[in-house]
């Protein structure tokens, strides 16, 4: 039987590779023009359980767990290895102990131990946590990859005004899983959507080997390294569903956090700002559902769709059973 995934983000294409890699037929459809486009466009692609743990469920922590394994078996060369390093200025040293208190499966390093894993960051900061067993990709490349897999592997997918006939027909398919995340406003009991904000900064003055974490009272910041000198900064989440463009306060604190963690920053080129809407349930945890009759939905990554993807994708084929 034929499986419909409405939805081409990270949640639709996840679920789209287990469902074709288990032996079924499977048409992807998105009205977007392309697949990976939405919320998953501005993701951090940090695979990051732990250090979420600091604020999330643990259920989070848990099924995020698996992500590291699934994605360096599907996308082997998208995905790195090399942990999540963790700081804070001497005046917020209150707040790394706090983070400390609240995750695990991390080390203390000192001055030293800092500079041997991040030589940029040396004398910069007396104490950090080192998370070894992160890892993290940059979601645009792993997407368009995934996608380019997908086809390989037989998947139908139709963007764009491809897609509306299927749609619009989509009663004749026996199975159909409703992943278009924000958009489902609305129509899934207490969805709402989340606010992020990200940046994307290129300078050869400064160079990072993995994902930092700079802790602050007001604004924790995250600094994900990407391919060709370049940056993403991202932490902002706010409890609006204003898709608009980034704020000037919202800008000018992660540039702020930026400089923070290395001055070189300040002569950085401001390449991108972008904002997403994040589908979040009350609980901020995804939940899969049947909506009636043979619809399904899975929604509600909140901040973690790469994180959770893969462990929810593998939850839906098994409370599917014998359909999928």
């Amino acid at each position: 039987m034929t499986i419909l995934i409405r939805g081409a983000g990270i949640a639709g294409l996840t679920l789209a590779h287990e469902l074709a890699e288990a032996g079924h037929p499977v048409v992807l459809a998105d009205i977007a023009a392309s697949p990976g486009l939405g919320a998953s466009y501005y993701a951090g692609g940090m695979l990051a359980p732990w250090c979420e743990g600091e604020t999330a469920p643990a259920e989070v922590v848990r099924l995020g767990t698996e992500a590291v394994v699934w994605w360096e078996r599907v996308l082997p060369d998208e995905v790195t290895r090399g942990g999540t390093l963790v700081v804070a200025n001497a005046r917020d040293a209150a707040e790394l102990r706090r983070f400390a208190s609240r995750t695990e499966n991390h080390v203390w390093l000192d001055s030293q131990a800092i500079a041997e894993k991040e030589p940029d960051l040396a004398g910069r900061f007396s104490q950090a946590l080192f998370f070894a067993g992160e890892a993290h990709l940059d979601p645009r490349a792993a997407m368009a990859a995934l996608t380019e897999k997908l086809k390989g592997m037989g998947v139908d997918i139709r963007c764009g005004e491809a897609a509306h006939p299927l749609l619009e027909k989509e009663h004749g398919f026996p199975t159909v899983i409703d992943c278009t995340g924000p958009s489902a406003r609305g129509l899934a009991r207490g969805l709402r959507g989340v606010r992020g904000e990200m940046l994307v900064l290129e300078t050869p003055e400064v160079a990072l080997s993995r994902p930092v974490r700079l802790l602050h009272p007001r604004i924790p910041l995250y600094i994900v390294p990407r391919a060709g000198h370049r940056f993403m900064i991202g932490a902002t989440m706010i409890e609006s569903e204003d898709d608009g463009p980034a704020s000037v306060r919202s800008v000018m604190e992660l540039l702020n956090a930026a400089y923070a963690l290395h001055p070189a920053f300040a002569e950085a080129r401001l390449l991108e700002t972008g904002t997403g809407i994040r589908p979040a349930y009350p609980d901020n945890t995804p939940r899969f559902s049947r909506e009636g009759g043979n619809r399904y939905r899975l929604n509600g990554f909140y901040r973690h769709g790469f994180l959770l993807a893969p462990a929810l994708a593998r939850l839906v084929i098994r409370e599917l059973g014998g359909i999928a």
